[in-house]
């Protein structure tokens, strides 16, 4: 094998492009292993990890684009440089093609005046400096960085709120402004409900089902999943739902939230009795649904019931549920009593976990708030487990399973060796920002570890659910009849997916 190690000093790329460029072409046979990123300290670690550091790569900063790959003796490198760079300028033939290259926040504002939204994806040591700066400008943010400091996020979004502007996060994952989807979004119907979402999957999910039941989107703003802690207080929240209130398009508004706290939650429930005169639909991920007596409020029990239940309301027809048909061939070995749910969206973890909790004993995640469902080791199972792949702990210095496999796959086959392992739960979501093929990234393994239980005498059944629309790019229908093809139960929402899967091990 042969290594190339190059620094580019001040040059500069957002994560989530070069996330999904070494994503890509990792895919390729002759590269063992590749990393294009900035120059962080959390970065240099990785490269030293996996043996591609160097003097150079220890003394850059974080302004300077780093590029390493270990590829076979019979590649060129330049063949690999040539597709790196190609990826990094974008395709001349493709419509998402950068306009222009710009170096810093201020040159792009000075160029491009009549903008009034800039995206911000830098490393978040540096975000809430371009955020306070885009603000003061007075343009709205939509900040896809983490690792903000909740002291931080109270500011900007204080200061958001103060000159009448959005701060969308941090860490928020999708929008859907004016007909723009941004950062991971989906092809959808324009029309007239409107989101306000501090969860990302959450939202995407909400839409993709409104959008396949014949409804339509008229906006979607995205708040960050801290904004209804109190410790933030719901700022953006609050703004989100008045600007929906105030926008002519909107008709009926759906509010996308895992558990808030529960001061917060009475002070937004205040807010839509007082200010909200449209129909608004709460679709809340809790163990319990939420109670509330206001009259134009509707609660839904899971994001499939919110979108169906929007959909009623603007168009006026029942949305019926899918019917999930178990067969009746599958029989589980004595040991094999559990599920192990793989996701790379937080919110539909988070949506199973809580089904899941009401139903089977022994229901562990990384998104449980109580001590006794939390796991003690992310890296192993036991019990019932739910684990949300695009959480830090797993995605620290290496790319969102939501753009690269890897890290679920390699999950995937540990579970399926596990003898007590009887259903694997899989989300795949569709559209902008995600890779170009999420389930044929998978599939292989997915056989693979159907392979490796059956070897042992096991059946383990594969429960999956893809998120997206028809008019999304990697075609929804091919993408299920890949799993189907394998021996995929696919479910058509996430909360059908985990009911299933409970049907499956409690009929044992």
């Amino acid at each position: 094998m042969k290594k190339y190690i190059e620094i580019r000093k001040n040059e500069y790329y957002d994560s989530v492009t070069l996330m999904s460029l070494s994503a890509q072409i990792k895919k390729r046979d002759d590269v063992d292993n590749i990393v294009v990123s900035m120059g962080t300290a959390m970065n240099k670690e990785l490269l030293e990890h996996v043996g591609l550091s160097n003097d150079e790569v220890q003394s850059c900063d974080d302004n300077d684009l780093m590029i390493a790959f270990e590829i076979s003796d019979s590649t060129e490198e330049e063949e690999i440089k040539q597709e790196i760079e190609r990826r990094l300028k974008g395709d001349e033939s493709s419509k998402d093609r950068q306009k222009e290259n710009y170096t810093s926040l201020k040159q792009a504002m000075a160029q491009e005046e009549d903008a009034d939204l800039v995206v911000i994806s830098v490393p978040g040591e540096y975000a809430g400096r371009e955020a306070r700066a885009a603000l003061k400008a007075g343009k709205n943010v939509m900040l896809f960085s983490d690792n903000i400091t909740v002291t931080q996020e109270k500011e900007l979004k204080e200061l958001a709120h103060e000159k009448e502007l959005l701060l969308m996060g941090p860490d928020c994952g999708t929008c859907l402004i004016n007909g723009v989807g941004l950062c991971f979004a989906n092809q959808v119907n324009a029309g007239d409900i409107g989101i306000a979402g501090a969860s990302g999957t959450g939202m995407q999910e909400v839409m993709t089902l409104i959008s396949e039941y014949g409804g339509g989107i008229s906006n979607a703003i995205g708040v960050g999943g801290r904004d209804l802690s109190r410790e933030i207080g719901g700022i953006m929240m609050k703004d989100a739902l008045r600007l929906l209130q105030a926008d002519e398009q909107t008709k009926i508004i759906v509010m996308v939230s895992k558990l808030p706290d529960s001061e917060v939650f009475a002070q937004v429930r205040e807010l839509i009795r007082e200010e909200l005169t449209k129909p608004v639909v709460l679709a809340i991920t809790n163990r319990e649904p939420v109670e509330v007596s206001e009259e134009n409020v509707i609660v839904a029990e899971s994001l499939r019931e919110a979108a169906a239940k929007a959909v009623e309301l603007s168009r006026g027809t029942v949305v019926l549920p899918c019917e999930n048909i178990i067969a009746d061939t599958i029989s589980f070995s004595p040991k094999q009593k559990y599920i192990r749910g793989l996701y790379c969206g937080g919110t539909l973890c988070a949506e199973s976990f809580y089904y899941l909790q009401n139903k089977l004993k022994d229901v562990y995640s990384n998104v449980s708030h109580e001590e006794s469902s939390m796991l003690e080791d992310v890296f192993a199972s036991h019990g019932n487990v739910l684990l949300d792949l695009g959480d830090d702990q797993f995605t620290n210095g290496r790319p969102h399973p939501m753009m690269d496999p890897t890290i679920r796959n390699e999950r995937i086959l540990e579970e399926c060796k596990d003898p007590e392992t009887a259903v694997v739960l899989l989300d795949f979501e569709l559209g902008y920002g995600s890779g170009a093929d999420p389930v044929g990234g998978t599939i292989d393994t997915i056989r693979e570890g159907k392979k490796l239980a059956a070897e042992k005498g096991r059946e383990v059944v594969f429960v999956t659910y893809v998120c997206g629309t028809k008019a999304d790019s990697q075609n929804k229908a091919q993408q299920k009849k890949l799993l189907e093809d394998a021996g995929c139960m696919v479910a058509e929402s996430n909360i059908e997916a985990v009911k299933l899967a409970c049907e499956l091990v409690s009929a044992q």
